[in-house]
């Protein structure tokens, strides 16, 4: 995986840790950035919201906002999901991570950590980031295609999606076959399909 486009982010109030992980990153020419807490890292995000693949060193306690309270708003705002993140717990919140991970984190790794193991978990994350950050990206896109419709280009949309026949919407919407056809014709160019099947199957990615 190049790393050209992938970010760690490193949120832990202890400078010492922040440092000693951006070192092993560029080691392993990955690139990261540190925050030594959550609102730091918030107003980052605040500033560039997810857009490329990445995942989040987090700190369990931190003084202030905790990592786990982080995370929390990290899943409201759907950024957990872009970007993973992993835990970084002494012994003392291993179960706490623990639960962290059923609640949708990526993972944990225990303070004293091996640096082999770390930078493995992060690839793996870093994979997962792509894949999702890719999806974020269609589905967007998507919906900017979905927004160019006019209401009853969407209304025959529907109805083109779930399989109906031109006869059967055009009694439905109380319009001619002729318009139907030349509204789904405009539906397939806008979305860029050239079957209804194709159709159905681009409206499930949303």
């Amino acid at each position: 995986m190049s790393a050209t486009d992938v970010m760690v982010y490193i949120v832990d109030d202890d400078a010492e840790v922040r440092e000693a992980l951006a070192w092993l990153l560029r080691s392993r020419r990955l690139p990261s950035q540190g925050f030594d807490s959550a609102r730091a890292f918030e107003q980052a995000l605040d500033a560039a919201p997810p857009e490329s693949p990445a995942c989040i060193l987090l700190d369990v306690r931190m003084p202030g906002t905790s990592g786990l309270a982080l995370f929390d708003r990290l899943l409201e705002r759907g950024i957990a999901s872009a970007w993973p993140v992993i835990f970084l717990t002494g012994h003392a919140s291993v179960a706490t991570a623990v639960e962290a991970v059923k609640r949708g984190a990526f993972d944990f790794c225990e303070k004293p950590f091996s640096d082999n193991a770390l930078v493995d978990r992060i690839e793996r994350a870093l994979a997962v980031s792509r894949q999702r950050v890719a999806q974020l990206g269609a589905q967007r896109a998507l919906r900017a295609r979905l927004d160019e419709l006019t209401e009853r280009e969407r209304e025959v949309l529907q109805r083109v999606a779930s399989g109906r026949p031109n006869k059967l919407i055009a009694d439905e919407l109380g319009i001619s076959v002729r318009t139907v056809e030349v509204h789904r014709a405009r539906v397939f160019e806008k979305m860029d399909v050239k079957s209804a099947a194709e159709l159905a199957q681009l409206l499930q990615q949303l």
